[in-house]
């Protein structure tokens, strides 16, 4: 994988870039789909590509090794062959879900035992195991194993769980650099900036994270509890460390004004469920803020999807029939809501880029985040 830094802002530390896979480039900063079992809910991948125009998208290990399972992705040839997707993927190690199944996993410094959400069979992922199925996924960008501890843990613990994750990069690192991939095309492994809202957790796992000279770098264990603001000032502390010249992927969030609070402070890559799990359930994102589909004031308003009169779906639906559509329990509804949300998150990050290019992001952020809470 190779990032070139093309561009930062004068005025703040928001970056344009790109990056160059085996299975194509990705303009920075980019927001990435995710289709946790090789699908993006309810989004055909042509969709993906020529609706939506995302560059990149997830998948992840976890719920790829239950199922299907390893032994069908490595017949098919890895994730790409299986569901045709033909640009860069990205998969999660799986950390996060150590982290939202809490009452049916045991940590040790030798992994994580977890018992399946699907049939309670149990099983264990150590570092080891995990690049070793990450190898068959086939993903172009792949994830350590890590402890994502919820935004509420006192220091004790942060501390504990960070032990634990920095043991763990070294032997997933190990494990990469002495493997090959399966495919016939590279991979990369991001390391996970762990450390919860503690600043001197996070300036360490940063340097740490950093002394393994990687491709790019990832931040998680953030908006997991914590305030915004917060967020925000562990970015910063992170960035401040993590080399300028790779990508830094900000793990799981999140909203519109997220992002772009997020890209000011040095942030290339995001991924979040919010626009698919939103959509599915009425809620659209919009230039000019947020609107609920399901509420009666939409029945008769025949405006297009977006109130600047710019829709985001290739076919000009309006609210009054998107509105039906969600009261009448049609699937169709679904996939509109999500075709829009994340054909929005991509419009957002891409003027993003080009303000960026051009030296006006912070006043244009400035102008937008109010715009983009508005609840309409």
């Amino acid at each position: 994988m190779d990032f070139q830094l093309l561009h930062t802002e004068s005025s703040s530390s928001a970056r344009a870039g790109l990056i160059t896979t085996d299975h194509g480039q990705i303009k920075t900063p980019i927001f990435m789909p995710v289709g946790t079992q090789g699908a993006v809910k309810a989004v055909h991948m042509r969709e993906l590509a020529d609706d939506i125009k995302a560059q990149i998208i997830l998948g992840n290990t976890y719920h790829l090794y239950l199922r299907p399972g390893i032994d069908i992705l490595r017949q098919a040839g890895g994730l790409h062959r299986f569901n045709g997707w033909k640009r860069p993927i990205l998969t999660d190690s799986g950390g996060f879900q150590v982290f939202s199944l809490a009452k049916i996993r045991k940590l040790s410094e030798e992994g994580c035992e977890f018992a399946s959400h699907i049939d309670g069979s149990r099983h264990l992922f150590t570092p080891e195991k995990v690049i070793d199925i990450e190898r068959s996924i086939g993903a172009d960008i792949i994830m350590q194993l890590d402890e994502c501890p919820p935004g509420t843990s006192d220091y004790k613990y942060a501390r504990k769980s960070l032990t634990l994750t920095e043991h763990w990069l070294k032997r997933c690192m190990d494990r990469f650099r002495e493997t090959q991939p399966l495919y016939g095309y590279s991979q990369t492994l991001f390391p996970i900036v762990q450390g919860c809202v503690y600043r001197d957790l996070r300036e360490e796992s940063a340097k740490y994270a950093a002394n393994f000279e990687a491709e790019g770098y990832a931040i998680g264990g953030l908006a997991v509890g914590e305030p915004a603001e917060m967020m925000y000032e562990m970015i910063e502390v992170v960035n401040d460390i993590l080399p300028t010249d790779r990508p830094r992927y900000l793990m799981g969030v999140g909203t519109p004004w997220n992002l772009l609070e997020a890209i000011e402070r040095g942030v290339d890559m995001f991924d979040c469920v919010m626009p698919t799990r939103n959509g599915r359930n009425a809620q659209l994102f919009t230039s000019q803020g947020i609107i609920n589909l399901r509420n009666k004031k939409w029945e008769d308003d025949f405006s297009l999807l977006d109130p600047t009169g710019t829709s985001f779906v290739d076919t000009a639906y309006s609210k009054a029939y998107v509105h039906h559509l969600f009261k009448a329990r049609e699937i169709l509804a679904l996939q509109i809501a999500s075709i829009h949300n994340l054909a929005f998150y991509l419009h957002l990050v891409g003027e993003a880029r080009k303000h960026i290019l051009d030296n006006t992001f912070t006043h244009w952020k400035h102008q937008m985040i109010d715009q983009l809470q508005q609840r309409l």
